[in-house]
C-alpha cells in the first residue's frame, strides 16, 4: 500500500509539474479562481496519454494503422525481429506509464480504455515471451493484405497511394529474409496455409498493381521504376514460399495449442468473466437445450415433410432427417452471390419496422468476393473501414465456389440453404457485424473503437440472430426455427471443438462425429471447419462466448429497468461503447455511475486523408446529470 500511495503521490507532483499550463488555464476558467480536483486533472493527462499511445502504437504497427484509416505509414514496412524488439520495449515502457494513472479517479470511459490498453500491452508482452507464433506460425508473414488495402481503398488519390506501395515493397526483400531466420518449426497445416495464402495474393504486386500503374498520372520513368521493385518483391515473397516448401515437415510443431497456453490466450483475447473452462462446460450445456428444443419442432414437422414415414426412434436421427429435407432448398451456385446481395435490403426494412435499431443509411456495405489473399479460413466475412476513415466501404467478403466438384459444392450449398442464407446474412450483414461496426465507428474514444473484442464483435452477430427471429423474422414459421437453432449449435459446437482439439486430443474423426451427428452440419462444412481449427486457435470460442455474455447482461438490464425497459434502447446503448469486451459494458450499464469530469463526448474522429494524420483530440471536462454517457 505504501509504495501505490507514494507513486501517485509522485505521479500528481509529476502532472502538476509538467501540466501547469493546463492547470491554470482551468483555474482561469473557473469564475470563482478555484483549482481543478485531482480527478480532473488525472483525466485530462490520461486523454493526452491515449493520443501518446497511439501515435506511437501506429509508428511499431504501419500495418494495424493503414487497416484503421490512419495513412501516416502506408509506406512502412518494419522487419519481423525489429518490430518485435521495438513492441517488446514499447509493452514496458507503457505499461510503466499505465501504472502511474490511478484508476479509481478516471472516469469510466477512461478507466475502460485504461483496461483495454492494458490488456493489449500484457497480450503483447506474453505473444512473444510465452506464444512465440512468429517461431511457428508462417502465416504471421502475410504483408499482402495491407499492399491490397493501400490498392483497393480509394482514401487518397490512386497517384499517392501508389507511391506509398512502392516505397512500402522496399522492405519486402530484408522481411522475408529476416522471417527465414525467425521461422523455426512451423506446424505444416500453417505453412501449407501460409504458402497458399501467398501465392494466391501474389497477384496482388504482379496484376494488380501493374494495372493500376497504367491507369495512373506517374511518369513513364516512375514507372519502370516501380515495375523493377515489383519484380524485386514478387522474387522474395515466392522465394519465402519456396523455401517454406523446403522446411515443411509433418514434425513441425503440432497444431494443438496445448491447455496451458489455450487458458492464457483465452484470457486476453476473449476478456470474459468465464475462463476456458467455465466456457466450455456452458456450452455443453447450451448443446443439451438445443437438441431438446430440435427434437420438439422436428416431431411438429414430420409430417408435413415425411409423410407417413416413420419416425425414428434415435431423437437425433430424427432431427438430421427434418433438417436434410430443409436443406434440400438452396440456390444454385452461381447465384449464391446475388442471392446474398437481395437479401440485405429485406433485413434493414424489417429492423426499421421492428425498431430493433437505428440504422445509417448513409454507410455503405459493398458485397464482393473474397479476395485470394484471404482465403482459406473462412467463407464469408466483413471487413470494415477503420475509425479514422469514417466513411470507407464496408466489405462482405464472400466465398467463391468455382472450380468446385458438383458433390462439394451441393453439400455446401445444403449447409447454406434458403433458411440458414438468411441467418448468414444477419450474422455477416444486418444486424449483425456490419451494423455493429457502424456503430463502433461513431464512437468518441478511439481506444475502444481500435483494440475491439473478438467475442463482443462476433457475439452480437450471434445474439441479432436470435433477436430478429423472437421479433418475428421468418413469420414465426417453425422451419426457420429449427434451421436457427442449428446455426445456434454451430456456435455452440465451434467452441466445444476449439477447447476440445486445442486444450485437448480430439482427433479428426471425433470432430467431424461432432459436427456431423450432434450438429446436423453437411460434410464440407464440416470439413472446412476441422481445417480451420487445425490453422486458428481461440476465435472459435468468440462466438458462443460473446453471445452467452451478451444473453446474461440483458437480462439483467431488464431487471434493473424493470417496466422501463425496451429493447430498442438496449441495443442502442449496448452498441454505444463500441467493440469493448462485455464485461466491461456489462459494469458501465449495469452501475448508476453519474459520469465525471473529463468523460469523452460523443464527437466523430476526423478523416485521416491529409498529409498530417488526426491524433486523440484533447476533451475539455464535462458533467452530465445522470448515466454513463462513455462511448466506444
Amino acid at each position: 500500500m505504501r509504495m501505490m500511495i507514494n507513486t501517485r503521490t509522485l505521479y500528481k507532483l509529476l502532472v502538476t509539474a509538467i501540466c501547469g499550463f493546463t492547470f491554470f488555464t482551468a483555474c482561469k476558467k473557473d469564475g470563482m479562481g478555484g483549482q481543478i480536483s485531482d480527478e480532473e486533472k488525472n483525466n485530462e493527462s490520461f486523454t493526452r496519454y491515449e493520443g501518446k499511445f497511439l501515435d506511437e502504437l501506429w509508428k511499431l504497427n504501419p500495418d494495424w494503422a493503414t487497416s484503421v484509416g490512419y495513412h501516416m505509414y502506408d509506406s512502412v514496412l518494419l522487419t519481423p525481429a525489429d518490430q518485435k524488439k521495438k513492441l517488446v520495449d514499447f509493452a514496458k515502457n507503457h505499461l510503466d506509464s499505465l501504472s502511474h494513472y490511478p484508476q479509481n479517479e478516471l472516469t469510466s470511459s477512461n478507466r475502460m480504455d485504461y483496461y483495454l490498453i492494458q490488456n493489449y500491452l500484457r497480450k503483447t508482452q506474453w505473444t512473444y515471451s510465452s506464444l512465440k507464433a512468429y517461431e511457428w506460425d508462417p502465416t504471421s508473414y502475410n504483408v499482402i493484405g495491407t499492399f491490397a488495402y493501400i490498392l483497393n481503398e480509394k482514401y487518397a488519390p490512386l497517384a499517392k497511394r501508389l507511391k506509398s506501395f512502392y516505397q512500402k515493397m522496399e522492405t519486402i526483400p530484408a522481411y522475408y529474409k529476416d522471417a527465414q531466420k525467425l521461422v523455426k518449426s512451423p506446424v505444416p497445416e500453417l505453412t501449407d496455409l501460409a504458402i497458399d495464402q501467398l501465392n494466391g495474393g501474389a497477384g496482388v504486386i504482379e496484376k494488380d498493381f501493374i494495372d493500376s500503374l497504367t491507369k495512373s498520372s506517374i511518369t513513364d520513368a516512375e514507372q519502370k521504376l516501380m515495375r523493377e521493385r515489383a519484380k524485386t518483391s514478387l522474387a522474395a515473397i515466392r522465394g519465402f514460399t519456396a523455401w517454406l516448401k523446403t522446411i515443411r515437415s509433418d514434425k513441425g510443431r503440432s497444431f494443438r495449442l496445448g491447455k496451458s497456453l489455450y487458458d492464457e490466450k483465452f484470457a486476453y483475447e476473449i476478456e470474459s468473466n468465464l475462463t476456458s473452462q467455465q466456457m466450455f462446460n456452458a456450452a455443453v450445456e447450451r448443446k443439451k437445450v438445443l437438441h431438446k428444443e430440435m427434437i420438439k419442432l422436428s416431431k411438429e414437422l414430420w409430417p408435413k415433410y415425411m409423410g407417413d414415414k416413420k419416425m425414428p426412434s434415435d431423437s437425433l436421427a430424427l432431427v438430421g432427417d427434418v433438417i436434410e429435407m430443409l436443406s434440400l432448398k438452396h440456390v444454385e451456385p452461381a447465384q449464391f452471390q446475388s442471392a446474398i446481395e437481395k437479401q440485405i435490403p429485406k433485413l434493414s426494412a424489417f429492423v426499421k419496422e421492428k425498431e430493433l435499431l437505428t440504422m445509417d443509411p448513409t454507410k455503405p456495405l459493398v458485397v464482393r468476393r473474397e479476395p485470394a489473399y484471404m482465403a482459406g479460413v473462412a467463407g464469408a466475412s466483413v471487413s470494415s473501414p477503420g475509425p479514422y476513415e469514417k466513411n470507407g466501404n464496408t466489405y462482405y467478403n464472400v466465398g467463391s465456389l468455382d472450380g468446385w466438384d458438383k458433390e462439394r459444392a451441393e453439400s455446401y450449398l445444403r449447409e447454406y440453404n434458403n433458411y440458414t442464407l438468411q441467418i448468414l446474412n444477419i450474422h455477416e450483414a444486418i444486424p449483425g457485424h456490419y451494423t455493429q461496426l457502424v456503430y463502433a465507428n461513431k464512437t468518441p474514444s478511439l481506444i475502444k473503437a481500435i483494440m475491439g473484442n473478438g467475442a463482443m464483435v462476433e457475439g452480437w452477430a450471434v445474439y441479432s440472430e436470435e433477436m430478429m427471429l423472437d421479433a418475428g423474422y421468418g413469420n414465426n414459421e417453425p422451419e426457420m426455427r429449427l434451421m436457427w437453432c442449428k446455426w445456434n449449435l454451430r456456435a455452440v459446437c465451434n467452441a466445444i471443438l476449439d477447447y476440445n482439439v486445442h486444450a485437448g486430443s480430439m482427433t479428426r474423426e471425433q470432430a467431424l462425429k461432432l459436427l456431423i451427428k450432434e450438429a446436423f452440419q453437411q460434410q464440407a462444412e464440416a470439413e472446412g471447419k476441422w481445417k480451420r481449427v487445425t490453422v486458428s486457435n481461440v476465435q472459435l470460442t468468440s462466438y458462443f462466448t460473446g453471445y452467452h455474455d451478451i444473453k446474461q447482461l440483458r437480462e439483467e438490464y431488464k431487471k434493473k429497468m424493470a417496466d422501463k425497459y425496451r429493447l430498442k434502447e438496449f441495443n442502442e446503448k449496448f452498441l454505444s461503447y463500441g467493440s469493448a469486451p462485455v464485461k466491461y459494458i456489462k459494469e458501465a450499464m449495469l452501475t448508476n455511475e453519474v459520469e465525471k469530469p473529463g468523460d469523452k463526448k460523443a464527437d466523430q474522429p476526423e478523416d485521416a486523408e491529409n498529409k498530417k494524420e488526426p491524433k486523440t483530440q484533447e476533451k475539455k471536462p464535462a458533467k452530465t446529470d445522470t448515466g454513463d454517457k462513455k462511448k466506444s
